[in-house]
């Protein structure tokens, strides 16, 4: 019998066998009938032309194996393997006489079920058989006619051939010899000028995904081919058409779950392709282009929550490729009749794409995801942010309103509020080395890369990682603030100046007052604990678990040799502030 996958029948037929016995309705299963006496059933049936005989046995063997993905009778022994072999070549040869596509659609799904199988894929999946493939998936002709009776075929044949290529490194090599590709791409070519089912689409920008993904001559000969500007006028097409669908064309747009995909799909693949594509200027009008286009994709709607977030998270990680001095068409001037809310408005600029962005980094935080997973879903968002602070002044200072507000409340320390500013000073703090860079260098940027407002924001404790590694402990400016204008825009409140002397600046909020640890200690008492404390730090220093420091002529942290250098530093500094203890290579 056959092995059953990670599901197996639960019913002697459900939905999905239902839906193939749709294509041969007059065939009742026969789940008594042995999947290997099936087998010889179709290649025999075929062999004879009992049509039948290999309908009946289609039947059988798609609704017992749908779901299997290691059939014994064609694994293992040389026999088995020869048996699915001369399966295959059966169904192959009946694919190629027949222009039934409700037999056809069976066929395919056999073929699928056996293509789930990795050692054999390569040598089954023969040119022939990939040229037959092509033509009835409507790859061969720019005239296909995408009916309602060819539909199924054509997806359930383009199932067949992602199995294949999924599951073939050498078949995704090929691709572009093969006729594949280029046959997959002049499809693409047609979405503005013939009208074809989603389905479809959806399948083929997953191919030029996964087929740039895996291979970088694959990735190659897509951007040569105009690959670019292609996929920009897929996602186009995908606007226009949920558009025209829609209820009004001044609302955002509203996608179903598989324009949804398809749009994903071909972000992916254009981030696939610009991946390693410099900024040059022939592609900055393009990349324009799709920013403009990625502005509506950012305040798209879908039928579902998730949708919604796996489609604003793809258009996040293409703006990680684009330039970052086309970042300036992510917003807009405001128009003097629009209905815009006050709060997405800042210096006549429209910001509610800014503001989506830094509403998806937000629902991220809230929901607290393990240290795993931080790098993956924290790391394009932030580089977006970065970037945008970087190079545009409206996007900074409009940033600069929304992660760092005036303070007005000191109680608690940066890290423990539940702000956008709290959570990215926990990151600070993060051991993963990217996202701590990120995040600390997007605040420095919008604290106009000020030590002391930095310092203000996040506590010296948070900041010190950042600032030992630009050589800015030892008082310092950095050389970029110079690039930012006066700090007019960084008014203190009430609150914060009447608290200013209580402040603990390496806590960064105010530090509340602590019993002395050494009332009623004689003399004699505290200079004891005085000793024992050095001789602990001494101990720690020989077994190399810390390493004390003072801030060099760089303004960075050096390592001394010996204690008494420590007090060299003293004494030409007068400033105890100096002193630091380093475990490993960070900073505590």
């Amino acid at each position: 019998m056959a092995k059953q996958g990670n599901s197996s029948l639960t019913s002697p037929i459900d939905s999905t066998s239902v839906a193939m016995l749709r294509q041969l309705d007059q065939y009742e299963p026969d789940l008594t009938v042995p999947t290997a006496t099936n087998i010889d059933n179709i290649i025999s049936g075929i062999a004879k032309d009992e049509k039948e005989i290999y309908e009946q046995a289609l039947i059988n063997f798609v609704v017992k194996e749908h779901k299997t993905f290691d059939i014994c009778e064609t694994q293992g022994a040389t026999q088995d393997a020869q048996k699915r072999e001369q399966l295959w070549k059966a169904l192959t040869n009946l694919a190629a006489k027949t222009d039934d596509n409700n037999l056809l659609v069976v066929v395919f799904t056999v073929f699928r079920i056996l293509s789930r199988d990795k050692q054999s894929v390569s040598k089954l999946a023969t040119p022939e058989w990939m040229d037959l493939m092509i033509s009835h998936i409507g790859l061969n002709s720019q005239t296909f006619e995408y009916s309602d009776d060819t539909l199924c075929k054509i997806e359930e044949g383009q199932k067949v051939v992602w199995n294949v290529l999924f599951n073939s490194k050498k078949l995704v090599n090929e691709s572009p010899n093969n006729g594949l590709l280029d046959k997959l791409l002049d499809r693409m070519s047609l979405y503005d000028k013939v009208r074809i089912p989603d389905a479809i689409k959806y399948y083929d920008a997953q191919f030029i995904f996964y087929l740039t993904t895996s291979s970088t001559d694959v990735r190659r000969v897509v951007e040569e081919s105009n690959g670019l500007p292609l996929l920009i006028t897929v996602l186009k097409v995908v606007l226009k058409e949920a558009s025209e669908s829609g209820p009004s064309s001044s609302l955002p747009v509203v996608l179903d779950n598989r324009k949804a995909d398809i749009a994903c799909e071909s972000l992916k693949a254009l981030f696939s392709i610009t991946l390693t594509s410099s900024g040059r200027d022939e592609k900055v009008k393009q990349y324009r282009e799709l920013v403009d286009i990625l502005r509506s994709y950012l305040v798209a709607s879908t039928a579902s929550l998730d949708k919604t977030w796996q489609l604003r998270r793809s258009c996040i990680n293409m703006l990680v490729n684009i330039p970052a001095k086309c970042y300036r068409n992510l917003i807009t001037p405001v128009a003097q009749s629009t209905s815009l809310p006050k709060s997405l408005q800042f210096e006549s600029h429209n910001m509610i794409i800014i503001h989506e962005i830094l509403m998806f980094l937000e629902a991220h935080f809230m929901e607290k995801l393990p240290v795993t997973n931080q790098l993956e879903q924290f790391a394009p968002v932030l580089s977006v942010l970065l970037k945008g602070v970087t190079t545009h002044r409206p996007i900074r200072k409009y940033l600069r309103t929304q992660i760092l507000p005036p303070l007005t409340e000191m109680d608690k320390r940066p890290e423990e509020t539940d702000t956008i500013r709290g959570h990215l000073c926990k990151l600070l703090t993060s051991p993963i080395t990217q996202l701590r860079d990120l995040a600390a260098e997007l605040l420095f940027v919008l604290c106009k890369c000020n030590v002391n407002r930095m310092i203000k924001y996040t506590g010296f404790g948070n900041a010190a990682g950042l600032l030992a590694q630009k050589g800015l402990l030892g008082g310092k400016k950095d050389a970029a603030e110079a690039d930012y204008s006066s700090g007019s825009e960084d008014s203190e409140t009430e609150e914060y100046t009447e608290q200013r002397h209580l402040l603990n600046p390496v806590l960064g909020c105010v530090d509340k007052p602590h019993p002395d640890p050494m009332a009623g200690m004689s003399d004699e008492q505290k200079e004891y604990e005085a000793v024992k404390l050095a001789q602990r730090i001494d101990e720690l220093s020989k077994s190399g678990i810390i390493q004390p420091c003072r801030v060099g002529s760089d303004g960075k942290p050096q390592p001394i040799k010996h204690i008494l250098e420590l007090q060299e530093g003293l004494t030409a500094n007068n400033d105890d502030s100096n002193i630091f203890l380093l475990t490993g290579t960070s900073l505590l």
